[in-house]
C-alpha cells in the first residue's frame, strides 16, 4: 500500500502464493480466461451474430467447467484454511474490498478549501475483483486507486481499478511513483502501469509502460529511487534465472538504460525494496528465497532459508558492471521497506533507516508475527562494517518522509 500527493499539472508487490491446489488452479484459469476474452472480441468484430454468440457459448462453458472444479477441490481435496489466509476472515471490516466509485463531490464540513489549490491525493492498495475462493493473502487483492482531488474550492473523490492485462498477475497493486514527467502504478510482478488523472476527476489506465526500452523485460520493483535532482529513477528487478538480479536506471525522459547483472548472486532473493545515496546503490540479499525446484516436491517456491548470512549489497549507482560491489554481512536484517538512506563524513558512512523481519520464520504464514521493527543501520564503507540500532520495540513498517528529502539526511 502506497500513498501519493501531486500537483495537477499536464504532465501527469512477489506475492507469496499459497501451497493449495485451488490456489494453483485460480492461477491457470485467469491464465486462460483473457485468450478465450480475446477470441470473443475477435469474432465479434468480424462478422455474424452467429459468432458472437458462439464466443458466448465458449465463454459459458468455460466457466461452468472452472466453477464445478472449483466446487470439486474446495469440498473434496483442500484442507481447511489457516485463519491468516481465509479470505473470509482477511477481507473483513477494514480490509472488506469496496467497489469502483466515479467522480463523486465531497462535502465541506467545517472552513473552506483555498480556491489556489489544485493537487490530487492518491493512494494505491489491493482490493480483490472478486473474492476468492481458496487462500488469499492480504497483497494478492487487484490494486485500486483512490483518489480526492483538490480545485477551485471543491474536492472530488474517486476510486478505480488499474485496468492491467489480466486481473490475477499484474496487480499494479503496491505503489504509486511518478517516473519522467509520467505517474505509474507499480507491483514488482508486472511492469508499471502509466495512469492519469483526468480534469473530471477520473484515473484512467493507460497501459503497461516498458520505458521505451528496445530490449524486452516482464517487471521491475515496485519501489523505485526517484532522485529529485537529477530526475531519474533508480530500479532493479529479481529473477529465477541467472544472473538471479538486475540493476538499471530510467533517465529523466522515461528511456530506460542498459541492465547492470548481478553475476555473484548464488539465489534467488525477494528484494522487495532497495536504498539510494549521492554515490551508491544498496540492496539486500535476504534469507527469503525463490526457488523453483521446491514445486516438483509439492512445495511453494518461496521458502525461508535460516542458515544463509542476510548480507547488503554496495555499488556505485553509476556503475557499468558489477566489478565494485561489495557486500556486507548483517546476520538476521532481512528488509522489507527502505524509508530513506543518506551519506554522511563525505561518504564514508552509509546511514540506512529500514524495517527488519525480525521473526522471518513466520513471514511466508503469519506476516502478523514476523515482527517488522525499524532499525537504522551504519556503515563504514572503507572498513565494511556494519552497527545496528533498533528504533523501537513496536511493530513499524510502511513508514514514509517528505520525497524531497531522498538520499538525503532526515529526521
Amino acid at each position: 500500500m502506497n500513498i501519493y500527493s501531486l500537483e495537477i499539472e499536464n504532465n501527469p508487490q512477489t506475492k507469496i502464493k499459497s501451497h493449495s491446489i485451488l490456489s494453483t488452479f485460480h492461477r491457470i484459469k485467469k491464465l486462460i480466461l483473457p485468450y478465450t476474452q480475446k477470441l470473443t472480441l475477435k469474432e465479434e468484430s468480424s462478422s455474424s451474430k452467429e459468432r458472437i454468440l458462439h464466443g458466448d457459448a465458449k465463454q459459458s462453458s468455460l466457466a461452468t467447467f472452472f466453477k464445478s472444479i472449483d466446487d470439486f477441490i474446495c469440498t473434496s481435496i483442500d484442507l481447511p484454511l489457516h485463519p491468516s489466509i481465509d479470505p473470509e476472515l482477511v477481507l473483513s471490516e477494514n480490509f472488506a474490498p469496496v467497489d469502483e466509485l466515479p467522480p463523486t463531490a465531497c462535502e465541506v464540513v467545517e472552513g473552506s478549501l483555498p480556491s489556489s489549490l489544485d493537487k490530487a491525493y492518491i493512494r494505491n492498495g489491493p482490493n480483490p475483483h472478486f473474492i476468492p475462493r481458496g487462500p488469499y493473502y492480504l497483497f494478492d487483492g487487484d490494486g485500486m486507486l483512490h483518489m480526492i482531488k483538490i480545485s477551485k474550492g471543491k474536492a472530488t473523490f474517486c476510486s478505480r481499478y488499474v485496468k492491467t492485462y489480466k486481473y490475477g498477475f499484474g496487480l499494479a497493486n503496491t505503489s504509486l511513483a511518478l517516473i519522467g514527467g509520467r505517474l505509474f502504478a507499480l507491483g514488482e510482478s508486472d511492469l508499471p502501469y502509466a495512469i492519469k488523472v483526468i480534469s473530471n476527476g477520473d484515473i484512467i489506465t493507460l497501459g503497461r509502460h516498458h520505458f521505451f526500452n528496445d530490449e524486452p523485460f516482464l517487471s521491475m520493483t515496485a519501489h523505485p529511487k526517484i532522485d529529485p535532482n537529477a530526475g531519474e529513477a533508480f530500479a532493479l528487478r529479481y529473477q529465477v534465472i541467472h544472473p538471479f538480479l538486475m540493476l538499471f536506471t530510467i533517465d529523466s525522459n522515461g528511456k530506460k538504460q542498459p541492465d547492470v547483472p548481478i553475476f555473484s548472486m548464488n539465489s534467488t532473493s525477494l528484494i522487495h525494496d532497495f536504498a539510494l545515496t549521492k554515490n551508491y546503490v544498496l540492496f539486500p540479499d535476504t534469507q527469503i528465497l525463490i526457488d523453483l525446484k521446491e514445486i516438483t516436491r509439492g512445495r511453494s517456491p518461496v521458502r525461508v532459508d535460516l542458515a544463509k548470512v542476510s548480507r547488503l549489497g554496495i555499488i556505485p549507482r553509476y556503475a557499468d558492471d558489477e566489478s565494485e560491489l561489495r557486500c556486507i554481512e548483517t546476520p538476521g536484517f532481512n528488509m522489507m521497506h527502505c524509508i530513506n538512506a543518506w551519506e554522511e563524513d563525505d561518504g564514508d558512512k552509509i546511514i540506512m533507516v529500514a524495517t527488519n523481519l525480525s521473526s522471518v520464520e513466520q513471514a511466508l504464514d503469519r506476516l502478523d508475527l514476523a515482527g517488522l521493527r525499524l532499525e537504522k543501520i551504519t556503515i563504514c564503507v572503507k572498513g565494511m562494517t556494519s552497527e545496528r540500532h533498533h528504533f523501537s520495540t513496536e511493530v513499524l513498517d510502511l513508514g514514509g518522509i517528505n520525497p524531497a528529502y531522498a538520499g538525503k539526511k532526515n529526521r
